[in-house]
C-alpha cells in the first residue's frame, strides 16, 4: 500500500480540474482515484484542508460549499505531533520557506513509508535533497 502526503497544490488539481491554468491534472485525478480505490493512504497535517479551502474560495467561491463536503469526505489520516512541527520548523528555517509547506514534507519524512507529493517546483527544488518528495508530474501510479 503506498503511502502519500500531497500538498494543496495538488489537491486543488483534483478538487477544480477545470482551471485552465492548472497543469498535470491527469496526475492528480489518477491519484485521488487511488486514494477512493483504498490504493493509496493520505497522510496530511492539521492545516491541510484550511490551506485548501483558502485557495479554493478564491478562486472557485461559487462552487466552494460543494468542494468542502468533497474534501472532507476524502480519506485521510491527520498527522499531528511534536516531531512533525519540529521537522516542519527547521525545515523552514533551513529553506527559508513558510512552514505551511514544509508540514506537509515533515509529515512525509516523520511517516514510515510516505512521499510528499508536491506540484510545487519552488519548494521541490530547494527540499529534493531531503528525500520522500516527489513532483506530481514525475509520480508513476499503478494502471
Amino acid at each position: 500500500m503506498k503511502r502519500l502526503v500531497v500538498d494543496a497544490s495538488v489537491a486543488v488539481k483534483w478538487l477544480v480540474p477545470t482551471l485552465p491554468e492548472e497543469a498535470d491534472i491527469d496526475q492528480a485525478l489518477a491519484l485521488i482515484t487511488q486514494v477512493e480505490l483504498g490504493e493509496i493512504i493520505l497522510h496530511q497535517p492539521p492545516h491541510f484542508v484550511s490551506e485548501v479551502m483558502g485557495v479554493i474560495a478564491r478562486i472557485s467561491p461559487e462552487e466552494a460549499f460543494g468542494i468542502l463536503s468533497d474534501l472532507l469526505n476524502t480519506p485521510f489520516f491527520r498527522e499531528e505531533n511534536s516531531a512533525i512541527y519540529t521537522t516542519a520548523t527547521e525545515l523552514s528555517v533551513r529553506f527559508n520557506h513558510h512552514l505551511f509547506d514544509t508540514l506537509y514534507h515533515a509529515v512525509a519524512l516523520q511517516t514510515q513509508g510516505a512521499t510528499l507529493v508536491t506540484a510545487d517546483q519552488r519548494y521541490y527544488d530547494k527540499a529534493k535533497d531531503e528525500g520522500q518528495i516527489i513532483l506530481l508530474q514525475d509520480i508513476i501510479l499503478s494502471a
